[in-house]
């Protein structure tokens, strides 16, 4: 499948989605930008671990609880292309997983998984995760540009199996990577001398439980210091009009008195 460019639309995005679980917008960020996000993502870096399992990776680096330690993605989570594709894909729905994550050289292949694989929701069933990649780096088959199952997001019974297609998801620095949390997929191999950084924004209905708890992974003052919609994405929000009330009132009300 081609990637896209910039004069994608929501609707050419959403129905690439739909249609293969994954789409990749070539270049939405500028050189300058990639260049101060991925300056301040080396700040943090410098005092991250690696991971403690195979599958986060024994050289892999994970900046979790993101939005206390850096503003670089305050903006990418608000995209209007991001939040058009979100409305149609999910509804209403909130930050789940957001981290950084470099594959350092030395890094084997992750499993192929579900991202929505956590939720006991029996499928066939709509989606409830979509994914944002963003590309700070080129990704290249070497250095472990991410691995997919294009249209495995269909299956309902179906596992991963020899003959299946997989592809890996090459894109430029810059780039944004759209996957939903039912299709097949998993981090490659990094067989370079370099690392390769990348930040997911993972994003879930908002009627279900985020991966991570944004309530205790961001600071109520950092919170407050941010858009009203960032706020609401980080899970201040009310799903209906019950779901995440706080005392009857709105969830932010009860960090503001």
């Amino acid at each position: 499948m081609a990637n896209l460019d910039l004069r994608a639309t929501v609707a050419d995005v959403s129905a690439q989605l739909e249609r293969d679980g994954y789409v990749i917008v070539e270049r939405v960020l500028t050189a300058d930008e990639v260049a101060e996000k991925k300056a301040d993502l080396h700040r943090i870096l410098e005092a991250t671990k690696t991971g403690r399992n195979d599958f986060e990776g024994f050289a892999t680096q994970r900046i979790y609880a993101l939005y206390a330690k850096t503003r670089a993605f305050d903006a990418p989570a608000t995209h209007p292309l991001v939040l058009g594709v979100l409305d149609n894909a999910l509804g209403s729905y909130q930050l789940s997983a957001p981290q950084a994550i470099q594959i350092g050289p030395g890094e084997t292949a992750q499993n192929l998984h579900r991202d929505d694989g956590v939720y006991p929701v029996a499928r066939p069933r709509p989606e409830l995760v979509v994914n944002t990649m963003w590309a700070l780096d080129d990704f290249t088959e070497p250095n472990g540009a991410t691995h997919v199952i294009p249209g495995s997001h269909k299956w309902v019974d179906r596992t991963p199996a020899p003959g299946d297609d997989v592809v890996q998801a090459v894109m430029p620095a810059g780039s944004l990577m759209f996957f939903v949390g039912s299709v097949f997929h998993g981090g490659g191999a990094n067989t370079t001398n370099r690392p390769r950084l990348g930040v997911i924004l993972e994003y879930v209905a908002s009627w279900l439980r985020q991966q991570e708890n944004q309530y205790l992974a961001v600071p109520p003052e950092i919170v407050l210091s941010l858009p009203p919609r960032l706020q609401e994405l980080l899970g201040y929000n009310i799903h209906g009009n019950l779901i995440g009330n706080v005392d009857g009132r709105h969830p932010i009300k009860a960090i503001t008195r």
